[in-house]
């Protein structure tokens, strides 16, 4: 028995799909197969319900993929010991986003991370707030940033910063001459929101609700990008956080975004860590350069250029 063969039944546990957890793992499929069958064959027992249709665990097998977790979780945590010890801010952290925070944020802070810590490396998924949650609590993930509050239990939270919505609408709209709105302007008007399983949908209801606004039961969208594309077309209004709102915008563009008056409508963004993480400095020290950074609104940029994308992909690795 061996460490690799663990890790790969508790990505069989997890994706209950051989070929997912093969890439999961960065490994051929007959390589993964084989390997868990001579995990078996040592064990005598059988771990893995294989037939041609789907993938499923034997009781056992889910006991022993649970145990498998906690040794993992412990062989990391002596791993991220020497880290600390030798350098803090060297090696490799796994670091999760929500796909509404993920792709405005990065090119933002990448290039200070970067030029602050250029020993470290790191790899980044995004995921949706659940998935990030179970992934950080099992060691798969080192930290998360993400919209707080969550439900912490055995994590500690930094606050980073707060990020105000604004809503987004056709440009043909009564609103959209307003160079600035109140809540109660949202009374009685629908809006368009994101799909259950992102948090931004339950803080954008939350805003709705409160200013009298109801949510388009026709539609919900997979992702930020789509509401921006169906406020475009005409379809409806949005709510988008600050760093999604473009600086530069075409004379095509039929969107026009517009600031809350006070007191704005904002989410908390922060980093989530488990405590007492061997890693917790490192932690710390990526959220003060965050903060410096989301602290001065003009080295905000609020676009994912091309030249943004090359910045983040050359400097972190993306899963």
């Amino acid at each position: 028995m061996n460490l690799r063969e663990l890790e790969y039944l508790v990505a069989v546990d997890e994706e209950l799909h051989f070929n997912r957890a093969a890439e999961r793992c960065f490994v051929s499929q007959p390589t993964l197969s084989g390997q868990l069958k001579k995990l078996e064959e040592e064990l005598g027992t059988s771990l893995i319900e294989r037939n041609t249709r789907h993938v499923s665990m034997t009781d056992v097998g889910i006991a022993v993929a649970e145990q498998a977790r906690k040794i993992l979780s412990e062989v990391k945590a002596i791993k991220d010991i020497t880290q600390t010890y030798n350098d803090p801010m060297a090696g490799e952290l796994n670091v999760g986003l929500i796909p509404t925070i993920a792709p405005y944020l990065l090119p933002v802070i990448i290039p200070s991370l970067k030029k602050n810590f250029p020993n470290l490396t790191l790899w980044l998924h995004e995921h949706q707030t659940a998935i990030l949650l179970a992934k950080l609590k099992n060691s798969t993930l080192d930290c998360l940033i993400l919209a707080l509050p969550v439900e912490k239990n055995k994590f500690s939270a930094i606050e980073l910063y707060h990020e105000a919505f604004w809503l987004a609408v056709p440009n043909d709209t009564i609103l959209s001459k307003k160079s600035s709105i109140k809540l109660l302007d949202l009374n009685k008007q629908e809006m368009l929101l994101l799909e259950e399983g992102h948090c931004l949908r339950g803080q954008a209801l939350d805003v709705c609700f409160s200013a009298g606004a109801t949510e388009n039961n026709t539609f919900r969208a997979t992702s930020m990008e789509t509401l921006r594309y169906m406020v475009s077309e005409g379809i409806g209004m949005t709510l988008l956080p600050e760093l999604a709102i473009p600086k530069k915008r075409s004379v095509l563009d039929n969107i026009n975004y517009i600031p809350f008056e006070e007191p704005k409508p904002s989410r908390l963004i922060g980093m989530l860590y488990r405590k007492g993480s061997y890693r917790e400095e490192s932690f710390q020290k990526i959220a003060k350069v965050i903060k410096e950074i989301l602290g001065d609104s003009n080295n905000r940029k609020t676009t994912l250029t091309d030249k943004d994308q090359k910045i983040v992909l050359l400097n972190c690795k993306i899963n």
